[in-house]
């Protein structure tokens, strides 16, 4: 809950007292000058200074109600003046702490916009309203994440009610056949969780380190998807030099294995190549995986990275379709590893991703 600072404990206050009790000790520093240098010289007897009138006590005794009234005034006017000029140089912090208060009770949309001020005080609310653009962002991805999540895993639970509905309804209906439905039903629904579970694991984090050579890993990728691109007429070429870094080996081989998994599925009908290269090049690690297929839009190239995001071509029926979170994975797992993914069409078609991670010796 937020609680505004009592009076005599807010900066403003603070600042106001400190003003005067600055002036206070600057006009009392005053006094003491032209006591030491001047008060002091002037004889203190009946003559006065060269025989003339006043001395030195009737200077003090007419000097002092004057400087007590100047003191009383600059204790005043530095307690108002004070006041004044704290409010007007913490004013943007009211501007700063609405946003943050309106942030807290969970409207994001709120910026603050300082742009009648350079200063520090812009500095912060620029940074403020970046960090709320930033969250606002991230919030409404996993708003559309949990949506999108939830209507992913809510199809095959619809879709198994109504085989059993309808098995129910027609027992004369061939088992093997609501079977092997249900079986591939699940076996989806399975797959979604897996990916669920595996993206949640790379935004989090949490994995041991340790060395890492990309070369091996595209080599053991290609190895394992050999079958799936020779059933589908494709042609892989894994070529390069050791692309060595540091990270989980099991989340790396996800990354890879989703990249050419990709490059086979959305390929040309026959004849289609993969190609993948692996090499250290200005202090990082480099994994490039290049496809041919049709031409992808360059506006749909940077959605393919949002979680349920599939291309145009992908075919729903086919057994190797995923869930849309293929290129999600790879952007969490790179970004856990302090890497960079990119994506761009190529000349002739397909896609060519590059991920770039921290290499080490």
């Amino acid at each position: 809950m937020a609680r505004r600072p009592r009076l005599g404990s807010s900066a403003r206050a603070k600042l106001a007292l400190s003003y005067a009790g600055f002036l206070a000790v600057a006009g009392a520093l005053l006094l003491a000058v032209v006591w030491w240098y001047l008060l002091r010289y002037v004889p203190d007897n009946d003559q006065g200074l060269l025989g003339v009138s006043p001395n030195r006590y009737l200077l003090v005794h007419t000097f002092a109600p004057a400087a007590a009234e100047a003191m009383a005034f600059l204790l005043v006017f530095g307690l108002v003046g004070g006041w004044l000029l704290a409010g007007r140089m913490l004013a943007p912090l009211d501007r700063i702490t609405d946003a943050a208060r309106s942030a807290g009770n969970g409207s994001l949309s709120h910026r603050i916009r300082m742009t009648d001020r350079q200063d520090e005080f812009r500095e912060l609310a620029d940074t403020f309203d970046s960090m709320l653009d930033q969250l606002e962002s991230h919030v409404d991805e996993q708003r559309r994440f949990a949506a999108n999540a939830s209507h992913e895993l809510r199809t095959p639970l619809a879709i198994s009610r109504t085989l059993l509905d309808v098995a129910r309804k027609d027992p004369t209906r061939d088992r093997e056949e609501l079977i092997a439905r249900l079986h591939a039903v699940n076996t989806r629904a399975i797959g979604l969780t897996d990916a669920l579970l595996l993206l949640s694991r790379g935004d989090s984090g949490t994995f041991t380190r340790e060395p890492v050579d990309l070369s091996l890993i595209a080599e053991e990728a290609a190895e394992t998807l050999l079958p799936l691109a020779e059933q589908r007429g494709v042609t892989l070429d894994v070529t390069g030099g050791p692309a060595r870094t540091s990270g989980s080996a099991e989340l790396l081989l996800r990354v890879v294995t989703n990249l050419v998994q990709n490059g086979i599925v959305h390929n040309l009908p026959a004849d289609g190549t993969v190609t993948v290269r692996t090499e250290t090049s200005g202090g990082a690690a480099v994994l490039r995986v290049a496809n041919t297929g049709r031409p992808v839009p360059p506006d749909l190239v940077p959605t393919l990275t949002e979680p349920f995001r599939r291309g145009t071509e992908r075919v729903r029926t086919d057994e190797h379709a995923g869930v849309g979170l293929g290129l999600a994975i790879v952007r969490s797992i790179v970004r856990a590893h302090g890497g960079t993914l990119t994506l761009h069409p190529g000349p002739a078609g397909g896609l060519a991703v590059t991920v770039r991670l921290p290499a080490t010796p």
